[in-house]
Formats: C-alpha cells, sequence, structure tokens
C-alpha cells in the first residue's frame, strides 16, 4: 500500500513539473479545431452557422508560472449559411488569416487550466457564394477587427510536450461587407480545439 502512495505522489509530482512554466520560457503550439461561424446584423444572429475548421500555429511567452503572452496565426473559416445579401438559398464562405495576441492566464494546482483574451485582426482570403461559385471577396473588407477569448486544459504527453483541449470564441467588431448601406454584418466564430504544445 506504501508503494502505491509512493506512486502516485511521484505521478502527481511529474504532473505538476510538466505543467510548471519558469519565467522567460517559450511554448510552442500546433492545433486543428471545429468552427461554427456566423455573422450577426445590427445585433441579431443568423440562425443559419457555417460549419468549417481552424488551423494554427503559436507561441506562449512565459512572464510567471501564472501569465504568458500568446500570438496565434489561423487559417480559418467564416462565413454563413443563407441570407443577408441575396434572398435566395446559397451559402457565404468568406476565409481569412486571423492572427489574435492575447494575455493568458494560468491556473489551478498545476496551472494546466488557461483563460486568454485580446484583440485579434483577421486578413481575408478568399470569399464565395455556393448557389454559383460567385467570387465575393470585392464585397467584403481586406480587414476584419474583434475580440478574442479562450479557456482550456493541457495534459501532459511527455516531459516536454502537452496536449491541449480548448473552447473559443471571436467577436467581431466592424462591418466586414464593403460600402455597405444596409445593417452592419460583423463576424462571429465558436471553436473547439485539440492541439499540442512542445
Amino acid at each position: 500500500m506504501n508503494k502505491f502512495f509512493t506512486s502516485v505522489l511521484i505521478i502527481l509530482a511529474a504532473s505538476t513539473a510538466a505543467f510548471s512554466q519558469s519565467k522567460g520560457k517559450t511554448e510552442l503550439g500546433l492545433n486543428v479545431g471545429l468552427n461554427i461561424a456566423n455573422v450577426s446584423a445590427s445585433g441579431v444572429n443568423n440562425d443559419d452557422p457555417r460549419i468549417g475548421f481552424n488551423l494554427g500555429v503559436s507561441a506562449d511567452h512565459y512572464f510567471s508560472e501564472t501569465w504568458s503572452f500568446k500570438a496565434k496565426v489561423s487559417y480559418d473559416q467564416k462565413g454563413w449559411n443563407n441570407g443577408y445579401l441575396n434572398n435566395f438559398t446559397t451559402n457565404y464562405q468568406v476565409n481569412y488569416i486571423t492572427i489574435p495576441v492575447m494575455a493568458n492566464w494560468h491556473f489551478g494546482g498545476t496551472k494546466n487550466w488557461y483563460l486568454n483574451f485580446g484583440p485579434y485582426v483577421g486578413i481575408l482570403l478568399n470569399a464565395t457564394e455556393t448557389a454559383d461559385g460567385t467570387d465575393l471577396k470585392p464585397i467584403f473588407n481586406s480587414t476584419d477587427f474583434g475580440a478574442d477569448l479562450g479557456i482550456g486544459v493541457k495534459f501532459p504527453l511527455a516531459e516536454k510536450a502537452k496536449l491541449f483541449i480548448e473552447l473559443n470564441g471571436q467577436a467581431g467588431i466592424n462591418d466586414i461587407a464593403k460600402n455597405n448601406t444596409g445593417s452592419t454584418l460583423r463576424n462571429s466564430v465558436s471553436a473547439i480545439n485539440i492541439g499540442v504544445n512542445f
């Protein structure tokens, strides 16, 4: 029995060491995720979101065991299904390179939980509608600005590698449609991501 408890204590200590990061350390990350993307017009969300994916790389620089600065570059599939720009059924596929810069708060007994928040900028890559494949990029603004918020948890895989699972949300603040005379269109995204830090 004593050997069992000793083994448990060793495992817990190893887990703590795996999560604890010292000042000045930088973690790199890779992730893939599922996006539920939509737009809001005059504060009202469209009720038919677009399901897409995201793929990202990140760098997380620690100022202490509790706080770090996280920057990320992601390919993000955004857009929505049906409505707003036409009166017939079609889906709008609006894809961006998204760059959030965030404060990252690490909490929990082993600092394995984290909450990050900050602004993002999105750079428009392409925009099409699925009814006939029309290129819609000329009618969209080239940049999207907004706020990014995420919460996640890490699990040790090896001495320097961790698996993470996170929930992430983005809320746009500017009109994504160029020369828009109607309701302001703003991006919104909810995502679940899985990835590896090393």
